[in-house]
């Protein structure tokens, strides 16, 4: 699916990510999900953009009984060794929950993972804090995170946990899963409605700018799509036609399996933050556009096969820029 619109770009920005709720238990090894049979997600609305996002939920304990369920929002693994900007530390800007108009605190988990083992407790034993595991400090050495000791980059060298990244950098090879967790009861066919608003964090490095064969097939651009992003990097100063700057988002809708149903009634607002952005991405349904900057779908009894990601091209500012949180709209 593709939603096309055409105008001039200024600037490039990071590559943003996103999740979903699940319902989940804090064990020894990290976060596990579960499957609930208690509890409906009976609606959920999602609006995403490349500067702000907001969630809305409506729950319903449709068991005889009251329930208190670990609730975890995960946030998609990035690497430690690949982060330009001194703006992520482990937390999206501005990030808050509430529940029934109320605000709720959480706690962060942070874990560390290579090759798929987690080794965060080897971290954790060489003293290093979450912020040092989820923020390696020598990218940003004006920031409060402390850099590592002489004797504990000694053994993170001899555990082969610093190396050479993916870019090609010496630092940490782990990979990093941030999640917020906090405890929510759920009285028996009672609605609870929980509120989510944040500010995108850079997860992983600068957005792409090109566009190859690989890019296109991801976010599903159609011919359309590739003919106007071609003309309009060409109007902005690169005669090939082969670069635009972009903003890409993804968001882990997959979690929302874990409850009873998946989500009985979806509603996803794709948000462009000027009118002249191109938007593209793979996604079920039809979309509409309700004003110059949103695109709506609407999906019934949604179970998600995959997580969103989408392609916000030819933008003009927001999540990099500034470092302030938009005024979350509810």
């Amino acid at each position: 699916m593709t939603i096309l619109k055409s105008a001039l770009a200024v600037l490039l920005l990071p590559s943003l990510a996103f999740a979903n709720d699940g319902i989940g238990g804090v064990s020894a090894g990290g976060i596990v999900f579960r499957k609930t049979d208690a509890i409906a997600m009976k609606k959920e609305v999602l609006n995403v953009s490349h500067e702000l996002i907001s969630v809305d939920y409506e729950f319903v304990n449709e068991s005889p009984a009251d329930v208190e369920e670990t609730i975890i929002f995960p946030l998609p693994a990035y690497p430690a060794s690949e982060q330009p900007s001194d703006t992520y530390f482990g937390r999206p800007g501005g990030f808050t929950i509430e529940v029934d108009g109320k605000p709720v605190g959480y706690r962060t988990v942070v874990q560390a993972a290579l090759d798929g083992a987690d080794v965060t407790a080897q971290l954790r034993k060489l003293g290093l804090s979450d912020a040092q595991i989820a923020f390696h400090p020598s990218f940003a050495p004006d920031t409060q995170v402390a850099p590592f000791t002489a004797q504990q980059r000694q053994q993170l060298v001899r555990l082969k946990l610093i190396g050479e990244g993916a870019a090609g950098s010496i630092g940490p090879v782990w990979d990093i899963q941030v999640n917020y967790v906090w405890k929510q009861k759920f009285p028996a066919n009672k609605v609870v409605r929980v509120h989510h608003a944040y500010r995108p964090f850079v997860s992983a490095g600068p957005g792409e700018s090109g566009m190859d064969d690989d890019t296109a097939r991801r976010y599903c651009a159609d011919a359309a799509f590739l003919k106007s992003w071609k003309k309009l990097a060409a109007r902005n100063g690169d005669p090939g036609g082969s670069y635009l700057n972009a903003a890409k988002v993804s968001y882990i809708l997959k979690t929302a399996n874990t409850w009873k149903n998946g989500i009985e009634d979806f509603t996803l607002n794709v948000v462009k933050s000027h009118p002249s952005e191109l938007v593209s991405l793979c996604f079920p349904g039809t979309f509409k556009k309700t004003d110059a900057k949103t695109y709506q779908v609407r999906l019934r009894n949604f179970k998600p096969a995959q997580d969103l990601e989408v392609y916000f091209g030819n933008v003009e500012g927001g999540a990099g820029s500034g470092g302030e949180m938009p005024v979350p709209a509810k």
